[in-house]
């Protein structure tokens, strides 16, 4: 009896030392570093037409996350990531030669947009990356990047330091991978179709499904629809008052989801965040309306074909 409790006793005393040395070798190793992307000679032409796409694209994408405190978009702590990651933190995107991205080709923008890779292949882990956007709505992000908009304007703003939590770093060692370049070119959608619309402007270019899914830890960049919870929500982020927020189911689970939801009701909470019954959807959900009406509609259409998750999300004390 006392040699099996001191052989119990030594596994697992080998079991923590184990589990602690993982832990440690967590929390002190470097960042993996990457094979760099392959940058492509590439030009792309601003025109005014690119600039105003660019624009609209970023106001979700890229503004909401950058938006420093000088006006520009100098980098901040994001305010909806939830303490168990941490503090992270945006970089500077404006066209400050050192601190900004003023000095990036736009092969370099093109490569980072794609993969999530710098050129010496370091990896921004937290920086979504967009294989499946269109080649021209790239072009168009490029486009606004160079453009003279004022918050784009060099900022001599250092980046804040991200302050990662033990699970942050693990998933950078072990889970988040960049996004691979794309084979081949990727064109716009066939409009006249609006479910492949949809698709496209939910999965590809706006990330809908990457918070209303169940976990930012189990997303699938490249095919979205493998990840875990698609479109079923409770994923869990916070307000601007730092509350935890789960994000709502919206697949067409009659239950749970948005099933009951007429296009009408749903088109009008994504322009103005009212929801059918007179409420207001809160921060981080924004409402989006730079869409057309047709765009809104196109994603409603999408939506009614993702295959319905019975997942009962209480949302500020609601369902």
């Amino acid at each position: 009896m006392k040699k099996a409790l001191r052989i119990t006793a030594w596994i697992l005393g080998f079991v923590v030392l184990l589990l602690g040395g993982t832990a440690a070798w967590i929390n002190y190793a470097p960042a993996p570093k990457y094979d760099p992307p392959a940058i492509p000679d590439l030009k792309v032409e601003v025109t005014p037409e690119r600039v105003a796409q660019g624009a609209k694209l970023a106001s979700t994408q890229c503004v909401m996350c950058h938006l420093g405190e000088d006006g520009k978009l100098s980098g901040k702590y994001m305010e909806d990531v939830t303490p168990e990651f941490g503090k992270i933190a945006s970089m500077n995107i404006t066209q400050h030669p050192e601190r900004g991205i003023g000095k990036w080709t736009d092969g370099e923008l093109y490569a980072f947009l794609r993969t999530g890779l710098r050129k010496d292949g370091s990896f921004n882990v937290f920086m979504p990356s967009y294989p499946n956007m269109a080649d021209e709505d790239v072009y168009a992000i490029i486009a606004w990047l160079h453009s003279d908009e004022p918050r784009l304007a060099p900022s001599e703003r250092l980046k804040n330091p991200n302050k990662l939590t033990l699970l942050s770093k693990g998933l950078i060692q072990f889970v988040i991978r960049p996004s691979a370049m794309p084979k081949q070119a990727i064109p716009l959608p066939d409009t006249t179709n609006p479910v492949a619309w949809g698709r496209y402007l939910a999965d590809g270019a706006y990330d809908c499904y990457a918070c209303h899914s169940a976990s930012f830890t189990t997303l699938n960049a490249l095919e979205p629809e493998k990840s875990v919870g698609f479109y079923g929500g409770g994923n869990k982020m916070l307000n601007l008052e730092g509350e935890t927020i789960l994000s709502k189911n919206i697949t067409p689970d009659k239950a749970t989801g948005i099933g009951n939801w007429t296009e009408e009701q749903f088109v009008t909470a994504l322009k103005t965040l009212r929801r059918p019954d007179g409420s207001v959807l809160r921060y981080p959900m924004m409402p989006y309306g730079m869409l057309t009406e047709g765009e809104r509609k196109a994603i409603y259409a999408y939506l009614r074909t993702v295959p319905p998750i019975q997942n009962e999300v209480l949302v500020e004390g609601r369902k």
